[in-house]
């Protein structure tokens, strides 16, 4: 996009940061009445939600996906118009040579019998897990905010789960989606993320996670977001950016975790990285479109997955491969691949490694203890909006843009539409 243009002198809010958390809280502000203004450092909206068109291919910003299950994506997002391609409700764990499709036999069938012949710790352990999955999955969700917490491998000990059902599945399919490989991430953060898997099959917008972004953003009033323009200051009514300096009534800071916090002169939350390796190969080593893990854990690679299987979208040619890694680990790619391969019976030899993806910020930690919310109202007119408000995930970000805009509404006396 063009250099933004010259900024107005006043907004009755100005929003830092067009990532969904941003884009959430500016929507309801403005349908609620209230000039808004949005300015984004980037040069397109999404934060870490993004998408990049590269030779035929569609690369996100990292693995990511989208749970439709999440309640304030049905709320905000025009779900049908991402026409969304899902990924198969289960996990091949491969192991010793062998592949072996772990699923929800209520949308994944074929998987029943896999299920009972092979599964890892035997029937028993498959069903301990669903006796904590289906409570968590179609009970209250104040069920999962009562209790004591605890670590989630305390969690997974507990319900009956220690051995090799966690250590060979659970384990590297939770530290993927957490970032966590110990499982020291809150008990009561995991149940939220398996009660939206037990609810809602995880798929990809058609035209890529941007999509997402794109949608929250082209609902705004014309004009509202302003791109390449970085906040420097938000203090004492007025938001000082490297293109001029706006008056406003109210400040909704929704940067990412560190550049908020060095916005709002806050300490620097703890944040965990992710490293994604995306391959190009000629001919998909499966067919399958599920996440693959390694019972084995003979590498780095969390998860794995043939992405054009579940997304045909994106790859106009051959097959998309991600592999992902915690951490900030980009050296890893060899060893990615290699052990990709091994996960699924191919070789890899001829894989192009096409992109890595490095996501330094992919998701705040959330140790026992920490608040499912916090504050968002600073005072003096300052708000906060992002996922280390809320749970760490899309529909933790959706959530934070409303609660801030809602407080900031709140504090203005003007009722929400």
């Amino acid at each position: 996009m063009a250099a933004a243009p010259s900024l107005p002198t006043h907004a009755d809010v100005v929003v830092v940061g067009a990532g969904l958390s941003g884009l959430a809280a500016a929507r309801r502000l403005q349908d609620a009445g209230l000039d808004v203004l949005v300015v984004e450092a980037a040069e397109r909206p999404g934060g870490r939600v993004r998408t990049d068109a590269v030779d035929g291919l569609l690369l996100d910003r990292g693995f990511q996906l989208l749970n439709p299950a999440y309640p304030e994506v049905g709320r905000v997002v025009d779900v049908d118009a991402l026409d969304l391609q899902p990924f198969g409700a289960g996990v091949v764990m491969a192991s010793g040579g062998r592949r072996v499709v772990l699923g929800d036999p209520r949308r994944l069938p074929s998987s029943l019998l896999s299920d009972v012949l092979h599964s890892p710790g035997g029937l028993a352990a498959k069903l301990a897990l669903v006796r904590w999955a289906l409570p968590v999955g179609y009970g209250p969700a104040s069920g999962i905010r009562a209790g004591r917490d605890r670590t989630l491998d305390e969690e997974v000990r507990a319900r009956g789960l220690a051995g090799p059902l966690t250590e060979q599945v659970l384990r590297p399919f939770l530290a993927g989606v957490l970032a966590d490989e110990r499982l020291e991430t809150s008990r009561r953060l995991g149940e939220m993320i398996l009660r939206s898997f037990v609810r809602g099959t995880p798929a990809l917008p058609r035209a890529g996670m941007q999509a997402l972004p794109d949608q929250l953003a082209g609902r705004l009033a014309e004009g509202t977001v302003r791109y390449a323009v970085r906040a420097k200051i938000v203090a004492g009514n007025r938001v000082v950016t490297d293109h001029g300096t706006v008056g406003a009534t109210a400040m909704v800071v929704a940067a990412d975790p560190h550049a908020a916090a060095d916005i709002l002169r806050l300490p620097r939350p703890t944040v965990r990285a992710l490293t994604t390796f995306w391959f190009h190969a000629g001919t998909a080593p499966t067919d399958r479109p599920l996440l693959h893990v390694d019972g084995d854990r003979d590498g780095p690679v969390v998860n794995t997955a043939v992405v054009s299987n579940a997304a045909p979208s994106y790859a106009a040619r051959g097959a998309l491969v991600q592999a992902t890694v915690i951490g900030a680990r980009p050296e890893l790619a060899d060893d990615a691949r290699r052990q990709a391969g091994r996960v699924y019976g191919a070789s890899p030899a001829a894989w192009e490694l096409v992109r890595t993806d490095v996501i330094a910020h992919a998701l705040p930690a959330f140790p026992v203890g920490t608040p499912l919310q916090r504050r968002v109202d600073l005072g003096d007119g300052v708000f906060v909006a992002g996922d280390h408000r809320d749970t760490p995930s899309i529909q933790g970000a959706l959530v934070s843009g409303r609660r801030a805009a809602d407080a900031v509404l709140a504090r203005l006396g003007v009722t929400a539409a």
